[in-house]
């Protein structure tokens, strides 16, 4: 099953949160090439360079930007583009294209309950996101089971069971320190016997620690099998999308480990580095984990600021359509 789509009215918000989030990001670009557009009709090699210089200073990758480049220089070389402006319209295409692989809806099975498993290093936003698809489930009639994996911080316990009060879902939780797999263990016990349809489970981030924090995933998810075989259903990892090329090493490191099978990409309201999830469309093809879909992103800290990633709607907001209004004051 899928989560239902929000109401238009709903979805234009939303776009608007986004575009006013990216828009750090959205004026790196615009420095780099708005300008042009608005004093240059044809294409030259500066207006390609500057373009290539303005996708990288977003973290857009130096593979992916290349990508990107020699693709518009081919249409040029082709005269499929006979002005800036068409070349900005194909750089939309382009990246719309490059997204759209991206995109998968987040899908629940039959089987209750699908335990969910979600990892990330500290400060992602891991808790968050939790709290935030616990509302979007509930509201589609799902009962929710949330499980406090992360006992090495008192406060990472404490936010989940905030997050459950304020939405009326149970938590599992035990003291600070206790073992998280013996945690996760009782909350699977007790999602299945209380009918439970989800059990979203919060971990542990000590990426510092990354020996002892990888060991410690692979054995939550090894005692959670001892229950059900096929747990969890679903790995989702968190990242942070101001963190910029990091991202990339956190997705080998994770998919490693406790094999990831989706992303959220949260905290993209005021980051100028959005251009990250380009790089990771592009690195996770070519690191063997491949093209791990983006099942939200997330624009803020209220319940409704998490929405399924929209690739023509990310990008939308990341491009200006209006240049004048991008330039830096």
């Amino acid at each position: 099953m899928t989560l239902d789509d929000t109401s238009p009215a709903d979805e234009q918000h939303f776009f608007g949160r986004l575009r006013s989030g990216l828009a750090k990001t959205r004026r790196q670009l615009a420095s780099g090439v708005g300008n042009l557009l608005l004093g240059e009709k044809e294409i030259s090699a500066a207006a390609l360079d500057d373009l290539e210089t303005a996708l990288l200073t977003t973290d857009v990758g130096v593979v992916a930007t290349r990508s990107i480049i020699d693709e518009l220089t081919a249409q040029v070389s082709r005269k499929q583009l006979a002005n800036m402006e068409a070349l900005y319209q194909a750089l939309h295409e382009i990246m719309v294209a490059r997204l759209r692989v991206l995109e998968k809806p987040f899908e629940l099975g039959s089987k209750a309950p699908q335990v969910i498993f979600f990892v990330g290093v500290n400060g992602v936003g891991k808790t968050t996101t939790i709290g935030k698809l616990a509302k979007r489930l509930m509201a589609e009639g799902r009962s929710v089971m949330l499980a406090a994996g992360d006992t090495f911080r008192a406060a990472a316990v404490e936010q989940l069971q905030a997050w459950g009060r304020r939405n009326d879902v149970p938590v599992i939780a035990q003291s600070q320190g206790s073992d998280a797999a013996s945690v996760v263990f009782d909350a699977v016990q007790a999602a299945r016997s209380r009918g439970v349809d989800v059990l979203l489970v919060d971990t542990a981030g000590r990426l510092q620690a990354k020996t002892q924090l990888m060991d410690e995933l692979s054995k939550v998810r090894r005692v959670v099998q001892r229950l059900d075989i096929e747990a969890p259903h679903e790995v989702v990892l968190v990242l942070d999308g101001g963190v910029g090329q990091n991202a990339l090493s956190q997705v080998d490191l994770f998919h490693e480990a406790v094999g990831v099978s989706g992303l959220v990409v949260s905290k993209l309201d005021g980051t100028a580095k959005a251009g990250v999830v380009f790089a990771i469309s592009q690195s996770a093809q070519a690191s063997g984990t491949g093209r791990l879909p983006i099942y939200f992103v997330g624009v803020g800290e209220g319940e409704d600021d998490l929405r399924p990633f929209v690739a023509e709607q990310f990008v939308q907001a990341l491009l200006a359509d209006d240049f004048a209004d991008e330039r830096p004051n």
